[in-house]
């Protein structure tokens, strides 16, 4: 069964060109390591909630864009392999490919899935 990495980031708006730039470097290293597909997305129509919502689980403020995005993998044992591999890759370093956003307010995770239609 595939395996998907989801991930949640507020990006300062005007910072949208350097956004995509990073994660099409990134993305091309996160396919080079296994990864089936990688989904980068804007929002355009995020909703502020009452309870929760995008932009209140990453403190997204007026000025920034919340980016939704995903990672397809083959399997989770594939995913752990790349994503080991990934950490330890400088392309990857902070110097090498800096974060245009606040990555202390980047919620992530990995799903098993369960329905792919």
């Amino acid at each position: 069964m595939s395996y998907a990495d989801g991930f949640v980031a507020a990006v300062p708006t005007v910072n949208k060109e350097k956004y995509l730039a990073h994660a099409e470097f990134a993305a091309e290293i996160f396919k080079e390591y296994g990864a089936l597909k990688v989904v980068e997305t804007w929002g355009s129509d995020v909703p502020e909630g009452e309870v929760t919502s995008f932009p209140m689980a990453v403190k997204a403020d007026e000025n920034e864009t919340v980016v939704f995005s995903w990672v397809i993998w083959p399997s989770k044992a594939v995913r752990d392999s790349g994503w080991q591999k990934l950490m330890e890759d400088s392309r990857m370093s902070p110097e090498n490919n800096p974060m245009p956003f606040d990555g202390k307010r980047l919620i992530y995770g990995g799903f098993d899935i369960i329905l792919d239609k």
